[in-house]
């Protein structure tokens, strides 16, 4: 948790930014923490949106959230393709929903 901002930013999310054999993240604190803050109200956001796509079209949990994750990525996108997957990921968590699926399927590459 930082001082300054007074919130966790899960490891999960904290691994978008981080370069593979690096340690620190490409983006600031601040901007880490607005970028964390956004994705994590898109996935509260969509909860309710997700749970009557699924009831009212009679669609799996795995494809809501496929969908949710074309939605997101649709221009002009306001999240990079691994923000997307980590909003969709966590909506699942939310939602009690199992994600193994979205896991290990590959992420589009960054914009």
């Amino acid at each position: 948790m930082t001082q300054e901002f007074q919130i966790d930013i899960p490891a999960s999310f904290m691994a978008l930014y981080v370069r593979p054999g690096k340690i620190k993240p490409t983006l600031g604190l601040r901007e880490l923490a607005a970028r964390y803050e956004l994705c994590e109200d898109l996935a509260n956001l969509l909860t309710e949106k997700a749970a009557n796509m699924q009831f009212t079209l009679g669609i799996t949990e795995e494809l809501v959230l496929v969908q949710c994750e074309a939605g997101l990525l649709a221009e002009p996108a306001v999240v990079t393709p691994g923000e997307a997957r980590w909003v969709v990921c966590r909506l699942g968590e939310l939602l009690q929903w199992p994600i193994d699926q979205l896991l290990q399927s590959p992420v589009t590459p960054s914009r």
